[in-house]
């Protein structure tokens, strides 16, 4: 398209040139360099934007390239930048478009991987891109955690049962969601809002209950154990005697403030609105009322960290044998998907490829009953009813049956959040030789879940090797307790050593502290490993391991929300920067003082970056000594070593 047809399609009347050229010049805009400058706080390389169109504070920026390559993202990137330091308040929609044929490539708020809207594929106009911000709004987390918690509150008087909670919101947002379309809504307003309070006072409980049997069932067809689901979903949550109860009255009340505290600011079609809607899901996990209490769900951000050091993408399969509500399987799904969107192909073939993810690339098991609806929930939700999640309770992957399940998935990456206490009854005797009898939790603190998937993935590679094939590397990334890192129990230490004679260590991240905040308490990191590939090399040279002191997330902890996310001043996420920082210093093995390090270790070392890394004295204060010798002497006081007086 030309300049001239972009300008004609958008709107001309809706464009602000301020320069002869028909550019919008951002020093213009200021002033003077000097006062763009100022307010962007450094010199910018580019100023002059190509075409800039504005309407009652939704603004389009346009940089037209002949074909533009990934590196032109930075450019627009920083006009970006300079309106939102010229103008605070508008909402932005980027694009940059070639001139010799239709393609574009358009972001939302942000230019970057989490902001790009993939099913923006030609130019539109200007009341199109304003309605983009009508259901999900920009960075909205924190007050979609604040209406989160006053749901649980209104589901709390109504006397729906915390352990039900979450996959009950759930299945209503699902229900919602079918509910929208078939009454062809478009956008949630007061309007909208008014013509669904209607469409549900004309139906008795019954009836709505009914409604969201009816929406999961459609939703399922096609998943190869529909059955045990809708049987599930039956007896967990619509057939529960207090759901029963709930009136025609009562449903209304919890279905509106749903659509409208909820929903209106999670877009579940859109790629930009599936951070938001993991964000709530996870949120509302707090209340499920989990049979084992040290059972944490991950959050989404160190998910997406986890996704993206093991180089999720389209290609890949994905297993997660303790897979709890689906958060690893939903994240890396989501990603997978915008990997296809991102392919040079025809859009017959990305649709393969989104057959492929779907059926063939995303596969979990989980043992208890009520996390399985919640995984099987998350994933449609998230718009996929066909991934190879299986209920097997007890064992679990130990079971024959998650064996089996595991050499099916065949996996090219794992990750995992295994329970760190989990009960010996439910471990193999050949993986606790040694336990006491009366331990009444796993002393390796989740270390067996990964040996046993190692001994797993080795038998795989032995039967490849048997056959003439090459074996198969698998990347794992799994979270762990300080305690398995750091650890000198034999048990701890034994399995270090066995896990090391077959596979790599490739790199250990201490994460924030209270990273699963107000869940479980414990201290985590994430371990990377490369499964078939011994840690010492056959000439005796030992892989060195990248070590991460990954503290600060750019999240604070608020009182009944959890760990928020933070923006700068131009409402930029704190997070983002940080993770690509993060996954940059690991990809490079990039040494920084007082953040990484490179490290030859064995079995009988410590595997944390405090160990190894130079620290930074520059930035200490009085308040960091204080601050590291409480937390020794809380690790003391936890491991017996000394007590409370």
């Amino acid at each position: 398209m030309t300049r001239i047809e972009i300008a004609n399609r958008i709107g001309a009347n809706y464009n602000t040139s301020n320069l002869e050229t028909g550019e919008w010049s951002y020093v213009q805009d200021a002033g003077t360099k000097g006062k763009l400058v100022e307010a962007l706080g450094y010199t910018p390389e580019h100023f002059k934007l190509d075409m800039r169109f504005s309407d009652d504070g939704y603004v389009v920026l346009v940089e037209t390239k002949a074909e533009f390559v990934d590196s032109d993202a930075k450019q627009l990137r920083e006009y970006l930048f300079e309106e939102k330091a010229l103008h605070p308040n508008n909402k932005i929609i980027c694009i940059l478009a070639n001139t010799n044929n239709n393609k574009i490539r358009v972001w939302k708020s942000e230019v970057d991987d989490a902001h790009i809207l993939d099913d923006e594929t030609t130019i539109d106009t200007m009341e199109h891109y304003k309605s983009l911000f009508n259901i999900t709004t920009q960075n909205n987390r924190e007050k979609v955690l604040k209406n989160t918690y006053d749901l649980n509150e209104t589901l709390h008087k109504k006397d729906i049962d915390e352990r039900l909670r979450s996959q009950f919101v759930g299945t209503a947002l699902l229900y919602i969601k079918k509910v929208v379309k078939d009454l062809g809504i478009v956008s949630i307003n007061m309007d909208t809002r008014v013509e669904l309070k209607n469409y549900w006072k004309q139906r008795s409980d019954k009836a709505i209950r009914s409604g969201i049997e009816e929406a999961l069932e459609g939703l399922l067809d096609g998943s190869d154990n529909k059955t045990l689901k809708i049987e599930l979903l039956q007896k967990n949550v619509l057939g529960d005697q207090k759901v029963k109860k709930l009136t025609a009255e009562d449903w209304l009340v919890v279905l509106d403030e749903i659509v409208w505290n909820i929903f209106r600011f999670i877009n579940v079609d859109s790629a930009d609105g599936q951070d938001i809607l993991n964000l709530f899901f996870i949120a509302f996990n707090k209340y499920t009322g989990k049979a084992d209490k040290n059972q944490a769900f991950t959050p989404d951000h160190i998910t997406n960290f986890m996704c993206r050091v093991t180089g999720v993408d389209h290609t890949k399969r994905v297993f997660d044998g303790t897979c709890g509500s689906g958060a690893f399987l939903v994240q890396a799904m989501v990603l997978e998907l915008a990997d296809v969107n991102r392919q040079k192909a025809t859009e017959e073939k990305k649709a393969k490829m989104r057959m492929a993810v779907a059926k063939e690339h995303i596969y979990g098991i989980e043992v208890e009953e009520k996390a399985f609806g919640l995984a099987t929930t998350n994933m449609l939700i998230h718009g996929d009813g066909n991934s190879n999640i299986k209920f097997i309770p007890k064992y679990g992957i130990f079971d024959t049956q998650g064996k089996t399940f595991l050499r099916e998935a065949d996996p090219d990456i794992i990750l995992m959040n295994p329970p760190y206490n989990a009960k010996p009854i439910n471990i193999p005797a050949e993986y606790k030789k040694g336990w006491k009898s009366e331990a009444k939790e796993d002393p390796t603190k989740g270390l067996v879940f990964l040996k046993y998937i190692s001994d797993v993935i080795k038998e795989m590679n032995n039967e490849r090797l048997s056959i003439g094939k090459p074996i198969k590397e698998v990347k794992v990334a799994i979270l762990l307790p300080v305690s398995a890192a750091i650890g000198t129990s034999s048990f701890i230490s034994n399995m270090k050593k066995v896990l090391l004679e077959d596979n790599t260590l490739n790199a250990v991240f201490t994460l924030p502290n209270e990273i699963f905040y107000p869940g479980a308490s414990v201290n985590s990191c994430c371990m990377v490993f490369t499964l078939g590939v011994p840690h010492v090399m056959a000439d005796g040279t030992v892989n060195e391991t990248f070590f991460g002191y990954y503290k600060e997330d750019g999240h604070k902890k608020k009182k009944n929300l959890g760990r928020i996310e933070q923006f700068d001043k131009f409402n930029n996420s704190l997070w983002k920067a940080i993770e690509n920082d993060w996954v940059a210093m690991y990809q490079n093995k990039k040494v920084v003082d007082g953040l990484s390090a490179m490290q030859s270790v064995s079995w009988d070392d410590e595997w944390l970056c405090e160990a190894y890394m130079k620290t930074d004295y520059s930035k200490l204060t009085e308040a960091d000594f204080q601050k590291t010798l409480n937390n020794y002497l809380a690790y003391l006081m936890k491991e017996g070593k000394i007590y409370e007086r």
